[in-house]
């Protein structure tokens, strides 16, 4: 009986886990360049059950009556790098990528006190006060060579990367195409992050101007999701409220029958 209610009180726990991813994921819908998460459900490792003082038994000296497995939880959040769909801006700076499903922009981050590099599929870009290709939170986009300074906003780029003024070429993106977008991690303000030694290839795919990569999350899709975790959560307590009760008689009426 106790093993039930710990079942369902970890089930609980799970879809309230389960609950914030798929919020995450609604909140961030009009993200440009989000990426959603999936919740992977991992079980417990099974435990070895034994009767206490139960080893002088002759048919069964070890005492073991086998093993169980208490319940389930969150093993890990599955990050999915497909492409969403591209919005039509017309707005030079917006920059997004097509046929490409894990590349990204390469952006100059300050941390502590030196400059770090991460990436983002977010390429709602802008200009700042010097010129520099930025993004919306002030983060320089990197080139090849280094940030990429414009004199305007008339530029051309090429689906390669390639930053035109007036013809003349001012720059190349520095774009990062992993093989592996397992490595890959969050880092806040919809940048990426890589963990360890992530294996590179060339770009294959194109750069396309005067769009953004809208999120790919299917709202649909998500409160779907949602509504089958509220009816998991009610289940689970229901069943967590059914037992307690059951424990409830067992604990105060079964003596009184003595």
């Amino acid at each position: 009986m106790l093993r039930g209610i710990y079942t369902s009180g970890m089930g609980l726990q799970v879809q309230e886990k389960k609950m914030d991813v798929i919020s995450n994921n609604l909140a961030n819908v009009n993200t440009n360049g989000y990426k959603k998460d999936t919740a992977v459900f991992n079980s417990f490792n099974s435990i070895l059950v034994k009767r206490i003082n139960d080893n002088f038994v002759a048919s069964n000296p070890s005492g073991e009556v086998g093993n169980m497995q208490l319940s389930t939880d969150i093993g890990q959040i599955y990050t999915d790098y497909s492409q969403g769909n591209l919005i039509n801006t017309n707005n030079s700076t917006d920059l997004a990528f097509s046929a490409s499903d894990n590349s990204f922009f390469t952006v100059e981050v300050p941390e502590g006190s030196e400059n770090v590099e991460k990436y983002t599929r977010d390429g709602s870009f802008t200009l700042d006060s010097n010129g520099t290709l930025v993004t919306k939170e002030g983060y320089t986009v990197l080139g090849e060579g280094g940030p990429i300074i414009l004199k305007g906003s008339d530029f051309q780029v090429t689906d390669k990367g390639e930053v035109l003024e007036n013809n003349e070429l001012m720059g190349q993106l520095k774009i990062k195409t992993f093989n592996d977008t397992s490595l890959l991690r969050k880092a806040g303000d919809n940048l990426i992050t890589v963990e360890g030694e992530a294996e590179e290839k060339s770009f294959d795919g194109k750069v396309v101007q005067g769009f953004v990569e809208g999120a790919n999350v299917n709202s649909i899709k998500e409160m779907i999701g949602m509504i089958s975790v509220v009816r998991s959560y009610e289940a689970n307590q229901r069943i967590l409220k059914v037992q307690d009760e059951t424990l409830g008689k067992a604990v105060n009426d079964i003596p009184s029958l003595r």
